[in-house]
This record gives structure tokens, C-alpha cells and sequence, in this order.
């Protein structure tokens, strides 16, 4: 830390938080890179224990339970150099140590697809116990498993709490395929027992009288809040959208006011008239949202303001590159004077992960404390009882891994972190060859195992790297889809007393560091248990959607990716605290004193590509055609099966459980044992 301006110390950058394990992301002052996973663990909660706040300074090395870890995660460093070194060609490949291991499957990518292969595996070849001698490995890049779906967890006066690190939650579970669904009833999983167990939490914000609010910052609205940020609130328990009273007490021109006022009126007009409806849908489907709000619907930049996130929770763009028929079926202002009827069931919704649709008429979308890394979390208990004594649903709210049980000799499946794969490769012809080589990155050493089958679970853009074998036709297919960054920030908070001040729980910034600041949305597993108070710890969940307007998506993708890793955890942890000291201060806070805990869960690679039809043709968009890239992409190649969301084009855990299901399918099909293998289900 070099600032240590009047400024920095207001906000507290030189406070003992837990987060001195890193300096820019980089981890300094201990040589304990990835190898304390062995010992120690259950310690991890008293080292997070101190006083006065209830937190102290970090003790010296990298904290060893991989959940607790705090600063630069999500890509951490460590987890993704070797990558870029092999896409850049200076990743030396020769010389691979072989361990002397052979499996029935080699899993590369520990996500919620990598998992749920493994379970579909073993599962289909009958596996009970140790009874068939199936030996399945799992590699992964990062120090955690789950992928995507991490879990941040934190200990604050005593309290565990917890937030999700990507991953967020099952959304639309009505809507899943049959495997996903199989998976949720096979780690024990019951959305309904779970919803009933948050009644009360579900209303928990709103009954203390909390909404959404719009975060006008000072740098935007400056001249007319008289350089001042503004904050105006939504009605109490509304916690989406904006009404009458918003537009009216919005630090804007009258212009602008207007125009909101007409878009959002019950009487609107044909903003497309003279075309039939078929032309209208095509006319929205190739033209963006700002485009429609701005061209046809009469709004200025000032009023665009309110919308110019539109699609970033789907697309990682705004409203600039998401198609403006997406604003129609996600139910925005401006298109019930268009004639347009009811949105059709199966548009968008029916591909797979229903990455574009409503949700059926049903039950809510379901979010445990941490997001889907309770799903993580409960299928390694699957695959590897003795890594932790959690068996029920309740059980893993609280639930310690042992991450030293996840890579023994004597387990069916094995867990292998820090372990990134660099190359693949069939020893021998790929149309007669009975194994595969798979090489690995672990502890700056190359090394080899062999495998009688490979499912690839990792992301698409690299199969191309790790396995140049491939056809160039596939190769190009898998490296269309750019997957779009984004980046949780994780907040340990010891009190959200002025939350409750200022009667807000959500913060929309479209302008300000992070789009989006709030409380984790209030959730209970088992001993788990969420503040109900506002004087007790809670995480306060940041998201950043990493974009360039003006851009062609891709190349948004692209050059945000870019900044993303260019930028410091120094830099975050600035404008964490600066942010929250602006939209928070006024009821009480303090960024010195209140904070406990600053974990960014840095995602350059998020969300998988899905198809968008300004920039890829419109039948990929609502149709499973077999020209799309994911589906060319996806094909087995020898030994090899390819997993993962991007199989999907979708960002959805549903996805990716499909397409590991798929993938299993394949290999077990093309196997051949003394026994019949039954299909999986």
C-alpha cells in the first residue's frame, strides 16, 4: 500500500481487515502457494476470529480452507498465467513427469458440470462404494472446486457468514431437464423443504420496511444534485423497477422526465407501426434496446440512464448490444402499444438452461446462502463421503471440507486443485487409441496421468489450446463464444444498521464502480443462519458488469476482460469502500469501522456466450440448429468428450448438468466392459 493519503485513511485502506494475504492480487510474505490444503483446516474460523470489531489482522501466509480466503479471488492469481502463457506459445510442454496413474475418466474442470459428470458416471456404471473399481479424476485450475460456484465465507464476532462468489442461484427449477433435476434429488437437495424453511426470511426486508433505491452519483448528476450524490428510494418492499414517484424526484431534465413519463404511461403508442407483428418481432430482434428507447420511443441520454444496464444479468452487455426484443419478453416499459400479444412459452425459454425466458408460473428461483456452491459442495460429499460429515441438505449451510480427503489413492473419484491442464492428446491414432494423455500443471511441475476417457468440463476457448488434434472446423467452432467478465465483490460487514436507515437494501449505480450494491438476499441452511437483525454481521453483495457501450459485444467482452486483469485489488479495495462510504454514509456508516472482510470474486471469464441476434443469425437464437458453434463444437473426438455450459450456450447450472449428462452418455456408449452399462436415471 503506497497511498496514504488523508483520504485512504478515512476510508480505512490501512485497517487490519482480512485481506493483507494480498498486494495487488499478488500473494506476498509466505511460500504457503497451495500447499497448507493438507493440514490445519479446521482452524481456518479462529484465525478469522479477533477483537474489537470482532476481526483482526490476517495471520501471516495464505489462510488454508480455500472459502475463507479473502482479496483477489474468483480467477486468483495462480490459477489462469499458465493459460495465457499457452495461448501466447511460451508454455514449454515437453518433459512431462508421468505419475504412473491411469483412470477410467479424467474430468478436466472441477465446475458444477465437471461435478456432475463424475456423479453421472459413476452412477451409470453402477458404482456402489468401491464395488465396480471405477477410478474417475477430476482437475481443475483454481484452489477451490465449483468453478463458477464459490463460496465466500467469513467469520465476524463469532458469526459464520456467508456469500455467494459467482454462481447465484437455481433459477427456474420448473424449467429444468430431467438430469438436472436427477442430480438435485440424488445429493439430497429439496427446493420445497428449503423454500418453507425461508418464509419468513423472504419478506425479511421488506417487513423492516427496506426497498430499492437509484444511486444518482455526483459525477453524472453533479449539476443538478449541486455536486452532491442523490438517492431515491422505491416504494417500501419494491425492490425492482421504478414508478411515477422515482421519475418525479429524479435529479433530471425536464426532458427527460417526460419522456419517462410517456414510456411508462398505461396508454402507449405503436412505437413501429405500419409493420405487421411478424416484422415487428424481426425489426426488435436485430436492433438493440438503446436503439428502440432513443430511435423510436423518443428518450434522451439522460432518461436512456435508467436502462442502459438492461441485459448485462444475461448477456454481461447493456442495453447498447442486447436485443431490443429481449426488453419485450423480459417485460420493460414501451411495447404494450405495439400489439405484440402475450410472450410465446417456448421463445427463448425452452433452450437449454431457459437462458432467455420468464420463469413458469411457480415457485421462486431458489438461492442458498452461498449461491450454487451448496450444489458443489453437497455432490463432492457424493463423489467423497470422507471429505466432509455433511449429509443432509441442513448440513452443508455449516459444513467444514476436509480438502485433504479430496485427492486420496483409495477414492473412486479424486478431487486435484491447483492443477491446471495444458495438453491432451490420444497416445496413438484417435479413431484406435486406448488412452489418452493428460498433462497438468501442479506446483510448477508438469506432470502426465492416463485416462481410458476424457471429458472435457472446462471452458471452450481453451479446448483448442489443450488439445490442437482437434479438427480446425471444431476448434474454430469452440473458440467462437466469448464469455462475458464480470465481478462479484463480497463485503463482511459487522452491522447493516444503515441499511436499515436509510430503508434501503439494494442500490442501483448503472454509473457509478459497482452497478449494484446490496445485502445478500436474506437465506437460512440449517445452522446457518441469516441476520435478522440489523446489528449482527452481514455480507453486503457488489456486482461490477464489466462493459464497453459502443463495442460490438465480443469486442466488449474482449477489451473489459482486459481492464479487468489489469486492474489491481488495491483498486478495488479503493473504490469498494469509497462507494459504500458514499451511498451508506449519510445513515451512519463508516468504511473504517465497519467493514470486516473484502473478498472480489474477479471473473474475466463469466458467463458462457449465448447467442444474440444483433450480432449472430436470429435462428440460433430461439432454435437448437445444428450449425450453432456450441453444438459443432461440443462433438466427441476419439476418447474425448466435451462437457460445460459453453456446450450449452448458456449460463445456467441446468446446462451445465445437461451437457454433462450428454457427454457421459458418450462414453459409456462407446466403452466396452464384461458388463452392460445402464443408462443413467
Amino acid at each position: 500500500m503506497t497511498d496514504h493519503s488523508a483520504e485512504d485513511r478515512r476510508l480505512g485502506m490501512a485497517a487490519p481487515i482480512q485481506r493483507r494475504d494480498f498486494l495487488n492480487g499478488v500473494l506476498v510474505g509466505t511460500g504457503a502457494v497451495a500447499a497448507g490444503l493438507a493440514g490445519g483446516l479446521s482452524a481456518h474460523a479462529a484465525a478469522l476470529t479477533g477483537t474489537g470489531t470482532g476481526v483482526g489482522p490476517v495471520k501471516a501466509g495464505l489462510d488454508p480452507y480455500p472459502p475463507a480466503r479473502t482479496g483477489m479471488r474468483g480467477a486468483h492469481p495462480g490459477a489462469f498465467e499458465n493459460a495465457h502463457a499457452l495461448r501466447d506459445g511460451t508454455l514449454p510442454l515437453a518433459g512431462a513427469v508421468d505419475q504412473g496413474e491411469v483412470y477410467d475418466l479424467v474430468i478436466v474442470g472441477g465446475g458444477l458440470s465437471g461435478l456432475s459428470a463424475a456423479h453421472f458416471y459413476h452412477k451409470a456404471m453402477g458404482h456402489k462404494a468401491m464395488g465396480t473399481g471405477q477410478k474417475v479424476l477430476v482437475l481443475d485450475n483454481h484452489d477451490d472446486f465449483g468453478g463458477h460456484a464459490k463460496r465466500n465465507e467469513f467469520v465476524v464476532n463469532g458469526k459464520t457468514i456467508v456469500c455467494n462468489g459467482g454462481t447465484l442461484n437455481i433459477e427456474s427449477p420448473e424449467r429444468y431437464n430431467p438430469w438436472a433435476k436427477s442430480v438435485l434429488d440424488d445429493i439430497g437437495l429439496d427446493l420445497d423443504r428449503y423454500r418453507t424453511a425461508n418464509t419468513a426470511n423472504r419478506h425479511l426486508y421488506a417487513d423492516l420496511g427496506l426497498s430499492a433505491a437509484f444511486a444518482f452519483d455526483r459525477e453524472t448528476f453533479g449539476k443538478a444534485t449541486h455536486g452532491k450524490d442523490s438517492v431515491v428510494r422505491l416504494p417500501k418492499g419494491h425492490f425492482y423497477g421504478f414508478n411515477a414517484e422515482v421519475i418525479d424526484a429524479a435529479p433530471i431534465g425536464d426532458k427527460a422526465r417526460a419522456a419517462l413519463h410517456r414510456l411508462t404511461a398505461k396508454d402507449q403508442p405503436d412505437y413501429l407501426p405500419g409493420l405487421s407483428v411478424a416484422a415487428k418481432k424481426d425489426w426488435l430482434a436485430r436492433h438493440s434496446f438503446r436503439e428502440f428507447l432513443i430511435d423510436k420511443a423518443g428518450l434522451d441520454e439522460e432518461a436512456y440512464w435508467f436502462f442502459q444496464d438492461m441485459g448485462c444479468g444475461t448477456f454481461c452487455v447493456g442495453g447498447d448490444a442486447t436485443p431490443a426484443l429481449f426488453g419485450w419478453v423480459q417485460g420493460y416499459p414501451g411495447f404494450s402499444g405495439m400489439g405484440l400479444g402475450d410472450v410465446p412459452e417456448g421463445l427463448f425459454a425452452d433452450l437449454p438452461g431457459g437462458q432467455h425466458g420468464r420463469q413458469k408460473e411457480g415457485p421462486d428461483a431458489v438461492h442458498f446462502p452461498d449461491g450454487n456452491a451448496t450444489v458443489a459442495r453437497a455432490l463432492v460429499a457424493k463423489l467423497i463421503p470422507a471429505a466432509t460429515g455433511a449429509r443432509s441438505m441442513e448440513d452443508f449451510g455449516m459444513a467444514h471440507i476436509a480438502y485433504d480427503a479430496l485427492d486420496r489413492p483409495e477414492s473412486p473419484t479424486r478431487i486435484r486443485l491447483s492443477s491446471i491442464v495444458v495438453h491432451v492428446e490420444h497416445l496413438g491414432d484417435p479413431a484406435k487409441a486406448d488412452e489418452v494423455a493428460v498433462r497438468y500443471i501442479n506446483g510448477g511441475a508438469l506432470k502426465q496421468v492416463r485416462a481410458k476417457a476424457v471429458i472435457l468440463a472446462s471452458w471452450n476457448m481453451m479446448i483448442p489450446y489443450i488439445m490442437p488434434e482437434l479438427p480446425q472446423a471444431q476448434k474454430d467452432a469452440l473458440a467462437y463464444g466469448v464469455k462475458g467478465p464480470l465481478v462479484y465483490t463480497s463485503v463482511a460487514l459487522t452491522n447493516w444498521r444503515a441499511f436499515k436507515s436509510l430503508g434501503v437494501a439494494r442500490f442501483d449505480c448503472p454509473t457509478m464502480f459497482h452497478n449494484e450494491v446490496g445485502l445478500t438476499e436474506a437465506a437460512t441452511l440449517g445452522g446457518l443462519t441469516h441476520a435478522s437483525s440489523p446489528d449482527e454481521p452481514v455480507v453486503a453483495h457488489l456486482v461490477k458488469y464489466c462493459t464497453k457501450p459502443g463495442l460490438p459485444r465480443r469486442d466488449q467482452h474482449r477489451a473489459a476482460r482486459a481492464d479487468l486483469l489489469a486492474t489491481s485489488f488495491e483498486t478495488f479495495e479503493r473504490e469498494t469502500r469509497a462507494q459504500l462510504q458514499r451511498l451508506l454514509g449519510p445513515g451512519g456508516f463508516d468504511a473504517r469501522r465497519d467493514i470486516a472482510a473484502i473478498t472480489v470474486n474477479r471473473w474475466p471469464h463469466g458467463y458462457a456466450y449465448t447467442y444474440n441476434s444483433l450480432y449472430d443469425p436470429v435462428e440460433w437464437v430461439y432454435s437448437e440448429t445444428p450449425t450453432r458453434p456450441c453444438v459443432v463444437g461440443r462433438q466427441p473426438f476419439g476418447l474425448v468428450s466435451i462437457a460445460n455450459s459453453d456446450a450449452a450456450a448458456s449460463p445456467h447450472t441446468d446446462a451445465a448438468m445437461l451437457e454433462a449428462h450428454r457427454a457421459v452418455q458418450e462414453v459409456i456408449e462407446r466403452k466396452t466392459y464384461p458388463f452392460t452399462p445402464r443408462r443413467i436415471g
